[in-house]
C-alpha cells in the first residue's frame, strides 16, 4: 500500500482540496486498492473542522465528493505515509521542523508538474478566494504524481 499526505497550514482549503482530486484520479484509475490518500495541517486552527466551502464547492463542481475533517501534522505521520507533500514552502519548513533533522523528505505538490518551476507555492484561496485557480494547479500537479507513483511501484 502507498500512503499520501497532502498538507497545508489549517487542512480545510488546500490539501483536503489536494485529497479529494487525488482519491478522485486513483478511484478512475481503479488503484484505491493499493494508493490511500489523506490530509493534514500544520497548525491547530481547524481541527476537527470541514473542508472551506470554497474548496467543497469546487470539487462538487469537478464530480468530487469528499468528506474529511481538520488534523494536525505531527511526527508519527512519517511513519504512516510514503509520500508527504507541501503546499508551499513555509509548510514544508514547518514540516520539517516537527519532523526534525533525520525525518523523511517533504516535497512541494507543484515540484510533481513535468518542466514546471521548482519550488514554487500553490498560493492560499483562504486569502486569494481563486479556488478554480488552485483547483487547476492540483489536479494537474496530482495526476503527475499519480503518474510518478505509477511508474516507481512497477
Amino acid at each position: 500500500m502507498v500512503r499520501v499526505l497532502f498538507v497545508c497550514l489549517g487542512n480545510i482549503c488546500r490539501s483536503p482540496m489536494a485529497e479529494g482530486i487525488m482519491r478522485h484520479l486513483v478511484e478512475q484509475r481503479k488503484l484505491s486498492h493499493v494508493i490511500e490518500v489523506d490530509s493534514a495541517g500544520t497548525s491547530h486552527y481547524h481541527i476537527g473542522e470541514e473542508p472551506h466551502h470554497g474548496t467543497m464547492r469546487i470539487l462538487r463542481h469537478n464530480g468530487i465528493s469528499l468528506s474529511h475533517r481538520g488534523r494536525q501534522f505531527g511526527k508519527i505521520d512519517q511513519q504512516n505515509f510514503d509520500y508527504l507533500i507541501a503546499m508551499d514552502r513555509q509548510n514544508r519548513r514547518d514540516m520539517q521542523a516537527v519532523l526534525g533533522a533525520n525525518g523523511a523528505e517533504v516535497r512541494l505538490i507543484l515540484d510533481y508538474i513535468p518542466n514546471g518551476v521548482k519550488g514554487r507555492d500553490v498560493p492560499d484561496p483562504w486569502y486569494t478566494g481563486n479556488f478554480e485557480e488552485v483547483y487547476a494547479m492540483l489536479h494537474t500537479a496530482c495526476n503527475a504524481l499519480l503518474d510518478e507513483i505509477v511508474a516507481t511501484k512497477r
